[in-house]
């Protein structure tokens, strides 16, 4: 595959056979070859014992995304630098009848210039160091992180049962452990030349990374809650938070631990969010007892179809596209003021998330309980205090001010 897990310093010794391989998605699901060229590798690692393959499965840099995987050792790298990176849903005490989107989307722009409170006793509160990147907490980060206001679509039974309902406002936050992830991550490849044979399981290498990464986890829900905090403020609004559900970590299952690179992990009748991308529909769904079958993983969102480079010259080629990439059908509007960034997120990025609940569906892992449609999608925002100052600069006005900082 095109990023090996091993290197030409640190050979890996291939498992004696490979380990069980488990599809969960079906034929008329879009997966390209070369994820299921790095699942096939994947399972001639060291310990590795079964593999669970959702619809959203994709390349990624170390292995396939959108894979819960059981081993008897620790596979850092499988889990990469966003640890603890989920998925948050919040229910608004702000009714749909009442929103303006337009105005919405004005006050969101500037969300992560809200007050929070001190960080540092955030911090200790969550039962973390007051000292463990208090400046971070509260952001969303880059790539496919995001904060949106949704609606309900469609309604189940069971959704309304559930409590979710039909006529409030939802937020839904994906975001990470940001620079703490990142720093635990590139620690542990700089300091191991073995790491891609994975860590034992009670080695200190292993209870230190170990140690390390539920840190990150439980800091990464605190994030996915701060950025709720901060989007309910700007919307003068209260929130209350419904699931919250981390896709990139690692879980003891007792003799293994069970990854879960880029798929939800989940318990049997917990409701969990199944995002789309910014143009099409997320879901809430129901986990079934047969997610035992899954390593106790579903898909977390759509995935995606085309990479990231490829999708310069396939959409946004002029201004004109890129704006009208912020807007969906539902009259939803995307905040994101970094062109590579509104064209690498467009919609056509990634599958189809209603296929991917589909297949989760057929194959008897979850139930759906809601449908949610995006109108409002937070990304990326300039600094306005900064674009002011640069309009004022004198190159700027000779040039006419042509808007370099926007789309």
């Amino acid at each position: 595959m095109g990023n090996s897990i091993g290197s030409e310093s640190s050979p890996v010794t291939p498992a004696i056979s490979p380990a069980v391989i488990n599809h969960f998605f079906s034929g008329s699901t879009w997966i390209e070859g070369a994820a299921l060229d790095q699942l096939a590798e994947m399972s001639r690692l060291p310990g590795v014992s079964k593999i669970a393959a959702f619809p959203d499965l994709h390349p990624g840099k170390y292995g396939a995304t959108g894979v819960a995987l059981a081993s008897d050792r620790l596979h850092p790298l499988l889990i990469g630098n966003d640890i603890g990176c989920g998925m948050s849903l919040f229910r608004l005490d702000l009714p749909l009848r009442k929103l303006k989107i337009d105005k919405a989307a004005e006050r969101l722009r500037r969300l992560e210039a809200e007050e929070i409170g001190n960080p540092a006793l955030l911090l200790e509160e969550a039962g973390l160091p007051a000292s463990l990147a208090p400046d971070a907490l509260g952001t969303i980060g880059g790539g496919n992180h995001f904060c949106e206001l949704q609606a309900v679509d469609t309604l189940a039974e069971g959704g309304a049962a559930a409590g979710l309902d039909g006529q409030a406002l939802y937020l839904l936050v994906h975001s990470g452990s940001r620079t703490l992830g990142a720093a635990l991550f590139s620690g542990a490849v700089s300091t191991r030349a073995d790491l891609a044979a994975g860590l034992l399981q009670g080695s200190e290498a292993g209870l230190a990374w170990l140690a390390s990464h539920d840190q990150c986890v439980a800091w990464a829900s605190l994030n996915r809650r701060l950025i709720a905090a901060r989007a309910a403020a700007a919307l003068r609004a209260d929130l209350h938070l419904v699931a919250d559900v981390p896709h990139n970590l690692v879980r003891s299952s007792g003799r293994d631990f069970v990854h879960y690179k880029g798929a939800a992990a989940v318990t049997p009748g917990v409701l969990a969010p199944i995002a789309g991308s910014r143009a099409s529909l997320s879901y809430a769904v129901c986990p079934t007892a047969d997610v035992s079958r899954s390593l106790g993983g579903i898909s977390h969102g759509a995935g995606r179809k085309y990479d990231r480079a490829s999708m310069h010259g396939r959409a946004g080629r002029n201004r004109s596209e890129r704006e009208q990439l912020l807007r969906n059908a539902w009259g939803g509007i995307a905040i994101c003021d970094d062109r590579a960034l509104v064209v690498e997120e467009a919609g056509s990025a990634y599958k189809d998330a209603g296929q991917v609940v589909a297949d989760l569906e057929n194959e008897k892992l979850v139930t759906v309980f809601a449908s949610f449609r995006p109108l409002v999608t937070f990304k990326k925002a300039v600094d306005e205090a900064e674009v002011e100052q640069r309009r004022r600069k004198p190159e700027y006005r000779r040039e006419g001010g042509r808007g370099r900082e926007r789309y």
